[in-house]
């Protein structure tokens, strides 16, 4: 479980994020919605340690992640794992090479062990190791580099999953089948996952715990039943907008 309590933060004079505070239960597929400039992302980097909150406390199974230094967050910091925007897959490394990373950064494994681990997690996202394994990541469509981003993020078995905007660039149907492969392995390995998105066809496909955040503050919480009867204005308006924005692109 993550406890995030009163984190608010700032750059310069900008105020991003004011007071928030939720917990994210491990199992359950949390979603962090709210539009442009909301502050979804620079909380989800506060949550990983990428920023430091002004104020708060940002809590793994109870262990103050804020109040550690470099050394004390390495045992907590093995236990996530992070699909980023773009898949971020390494250019000069083939398939196999980017899911092992983590392997070779944070474990003792043999090269046995961790060829055996790649290919177990390629099958996890229903690719063929034997298929991908050599293929550089620019010879690989949009869907295959999320789900080669997503065998990476559980190679070290995390107990922590961020997304940032998993569905950015790919078609609706690619996206479906992301959205269903991450509340998949989160229900099956019963991780604590967090996504950050702006795409309301996840948020009514996988929105088991939705947070909306609006002007960097905590607006509206709910599930995806809940937001069909809100009477939040601005969330209704956000809903409104995002769902005609991808209605034209489709």
């Amino acid at each position: 479980m993550i406890e995030v309590k009163d984190i608010s933060k700032s750059f310069g004079d900008k105020k991003v994020l004011e007071n928030i505070s939720a917990t994210f239960k491990p199992g359950i597929t949390s979603l962090i919605i709210g539009g442009s400039g909301s502050g979804k992302t620079t909380l989800l980097k506060c949550m990983v340690g990428l920023h430091t909150a002004n104020t708060g406390q940002v809590l793994y199974s109870g262990s103050d992640f804020t109040q550690m230094d470099f050394k004390e967050r390495i045992p907590i910091r093995k236990e996530i794992g992070m699909l980023f925007q773009g898949s971020a897959l390494f250019d000069s490394m083939n398939v196999e090479q980017n899911v092992m990373f983590p392997m070779n950064m944070f474990t003792n494994m043999t090269l046995k062990e961790k060829r055996e681990r790649v290919d177990f997690c390629l099958k996890r996202v229903n690719l063929d190791p034997g298929d991908v394994n050599g293929k550089m990541p620019s010879e690989l469509s949009g869907g295959m580099k999320k789900r080669v981003g997503i065998a990476r993020a559980i190679a070290l078995k995390p107990k922590y999953l961020f997304c940032d905007e998993p569905n950015s660039g790919l078609d609706p149907l690619t996206a479906l089948v992301i959205d269903k492969l991450i509340d998949e392995i989160t229900d099956e390995y019963q991780m604590t996952t967090v996504v950050v998105t702006h795409d309301m066809n996840s948020v009514m496909e996988i929105g088991e715990n939705i947070i909306f955040l609006y002007q960097g503050k905590k607006w509206w919480e709910g599930t995806k039943e809940d937001i069909r009867k809100t009477d939040n204005k601005e969330l209704n308006e956000f809903v409104f907008a995002t769902a005609f924005a991808q209605s034209l692109k489709e």
